[in-house]
């Protein structure tokens, strides 16, 4: 095994599971450290609202008990991470990345959120990846490029920010002239900014490390900034409240919001908590006309709209499938040049003791003769050594090379250092 992928998803973990799996940028350092430690010889982490996924390349010894233990850790409880988890290998670990960043493999089918977030991991985790994942991640990137360049898997509601306005609208109808507060100022927090802009929704951006950011943002549509002590009393007068920190806790509490909500008099309030962890206290949600959403609530609204997306998938999957091969047949071709170095020393090496034997018992051979044998036998050895070597550089060219370098070092006793 050269290169895998092992995590949680959407598909396979519930949000409040999610949610404890969640990476913040600070932590995946020291995450990335302890796979390391533990045998991969190169590993990113991909963490979003929808996945937290550890690519590796060459994992070897505990490698894969380390990454479930840590997630594990994060439960608590004695509960394995293994329950909710998937491992994918070699080819199948790089098509899974390739449709992650098209937006095949996300909540909302062709979101294009998570291109953006495939490169944010791919450089928060540069100093750990290793040649091998800094070649994927970056031809990923080419192929979420490519796929939203060639289809329409992307047209529509396509991100979580676009889905979470389309929710807003059948509370409200029109949203023209409506208030939002957007609590958080990341790149998530600037998407939903523009959708609700872009709808004529007058927006506060709301921060608190990064004040200077929202401020920047919201003056370039039309809003306004405030810090997030100031936000609490605004809950009695915005229509939409969008969050998407980047808390560890949900900040948005009972006891925060609750009396500006009561000041209300009853008109709706539509609550989107974009954020993972959640930035929403549950509880919330149970005071009057506040219509509460999560993360997960966004795929109802999405699979309305991604009927014009699904006729996009095939299309989509073929471009998957020819940059797999692509990126198999280079990562074939890694091991090709050291395999075949060290068959032909190998070979020559015998070659040579062999030649030094028979030419001992044919001393009488003038310098001239023994000059000839000894050429005869190196054009002997190319002879055979040629189409083995054709053959294999062949294989990796299209992406079929490792078994044939794994049987060559097997029948010849290569050393395991050559090759992959």
């Amino acid at each position: 095994m050269s290169i895998a992928v092992l995590g949680v998803n959407h598909r396979t973990a519930p949000l409040e599971v999610r949610e404890r799996f969640a990476h913040a940028a600070h932590e995946v350092p020291s995450a990335l450290e302890r796979v390391l430690r533990a045998g991969a010889g190169g590993s990113v982490l991909l963490s979003t609202c929808n996945r937290t996924e550890f690519y590796l390349a060459q994992p070897r010894g505990t490698v894969a008990e380390a990454v479930w233990e840590l997630l594990s850790e994060r439960l608590g409880a004695g509960r394995a991470a293994q329950e909710y988890g998937y491992v994918q290998r070699d080819r199948e670990a790089v098509r899974h990345l390739y449709r992650v960043s098209a937006g095949l493999d996300s909540m909302i089918l062709g979101e294009s959120q998570i291109q953006g977030q495939v490169r944010e991991a791919w450089q928060v985790s540069r100093a750990q990846a290793g040649p091998v994942l800094h070649r994927l991640f970056q031809s990923a990137l080419l192929v979420g490029a490519r796929v939203r360049g060639e289809t329409s898997l992307g047209v529509g509601n396509a991100s979580a920010p676009s889905a979470a306005v389309a929710l807003a609208e059948k509370i409200f109808g029109t949203l023209a002239g409506r208030t939002a507060l957007i609590l958080g100022a990341g790149d998530m927090a600037e998407l939903a900014a523009g959708c609700l802009a872009g709808e004529g929704v007058q927006v506060a951006l709301v921060a608190s490390r990064t004040y200077e950011r929202a401020r920047v943002i919201a003056e370039r549509l039309g809003g306004h900034a405030m810090t997030l002590e100031e936000a609490w009393d605004h809950f009695a007068t915005a229509d939409i409240v969008l969050c998407s920190t980047a808390a560890p806790h949900a900040v948005v509490t009972w006891e925060r919001v609750a009396p500006a909500i009561r000041r209300r008099g009853g008109r709706p309030l539509c609550l989107l908590d974009l954020a993972v962890p959640r930035d929403v206290e549950p509880a919330v949600g149970q005071l009057e006309n506040v219509f509460l959403y999560d993360i997960d609530d966004l795929q109802a609204v999405a699979a309305q709209a991604a009927a014009q997306r699904r006729g996009e998938i095939p299309a989509a999957e073929r471009i998957v499938s020819e940059e797999v091969e692509r990126f198999w047949g280079w990562y074939d071709g890694l091991g090709v040049v050291p395999v075949i170095r060290a068959f032909r020393d190998r070979l020559d090496d015998l070659r040579r003791t062999e030649l030094e034997r028979a030419l001992r018992r044919l001393d009488h051979l003038s310098p001239e003769d023994r000059a000839q044998v000894d050429q005869f036998s190196q054009a002997l050895l190319n002879k055979f050594l040629h189409e083995p070597t054709v053959v294999l550089k062949r294989a990796a060219r299209v992406g079929h090379g490792y078994g044939l370098l794994e049987a060559l070092k097997k029948l010849f006793g290569l050393e395991t250092g050559a090759g992959k």
